[in-house]
């Protein structure tokens, strides 16, 4: 069989070495592997997947694909908490007051939030809390959105390993969930393309000895 992927040589060679340098320079933190994947939104074709640093690093689950592997997001999950404060009638204008505050917690102590900079920031709009990842902001929005609604547009969006809301908390939207980089792809993917999900396509045509198509995706 003759498989053509949609994977372009070039940007899988530089993203390979740039997750291989960026590892490295990393190595002081106790940082040992790295995956990226680029995809052109607008076709939900795959140009480079990378899922290790180096393949034969067996010490440090090279053999691993990480973009296949369950992982917390961080903070890049909160564009999709925002985007459905949007949906639910929020602007990029909408203030938010940046301030401690705690959150009653069913199963044990108060869930209080706090920036990464440990600071307060008083009143931002949502455009710049979320440029600056504020912490607090975004949990607020959730509290507004709830988890439910947030869990139900990241599903649309592609996320597949969120189930059951009643799982998680606030901390979801800080990236309290885990999800797959393939996933995380497919769901930004949404933003790039304003709206409209295209699935991630890894294969172009099949064909056999003879020439002819066995499957086109």
């Amino acid at each position: 069989l003759k498989v053509t992927t949609s994977l372009d040589l070039d940007i899988q060679n530089f993203v390979q070495d740039t997750v291989a340098s960026e590892v490295a320079k990393l190595d002081s933190y106790h940082v040992t592997n790295g995956s990226a994947m680029v995809a052109n939104p607008k076709t939900g074709e795959i140009l480079a997947m990378v899922g290790s640093k180096d393949y034969f690093d067996i010490e440090n689950d090279g053999n691993v694909n990480v973009t296949l592997a369950r992982r917390q997001p961080g903070s890049s999950i909160k564009p999709i908490n925002y985007a459905v404060g949007l949906i639910k009638g929020a602007t990029a204008a909408s203030p938010f007051v940046d301030e401690r505050i705690c959150f009653p917690n069913p199963t044990g102590r108060q869930y209080c939030p706090v920036n990464y900079d440990g600071k307060f920031h008083g009143v931002v709009q949502m455009r710049f809390a979320l440029a600056n990842s504020f912490n607090i902001p975004a949990v607020k929005m959730l509290k507004h959105n709830s988890v439910e609604a947030m869990i139900a547009t990241a599903s649309a969006m592609g996320i597949q390993t969120f189930d059951s809301p009643d799982r998680y908390g606030l901390s979801l939207t800080l990236g309290g969930g885990e999800v797959t980089m393939l996933d995380m792809v497919e769901a930004f993917g949404v933003f790039a393309n304003t709206g409209y999900r295209i699935p991630l396509q890894p294969i172009l045509k099949v064909v056999d000895s003879n020439g002819k198509k066995l499957e086109e995706y």
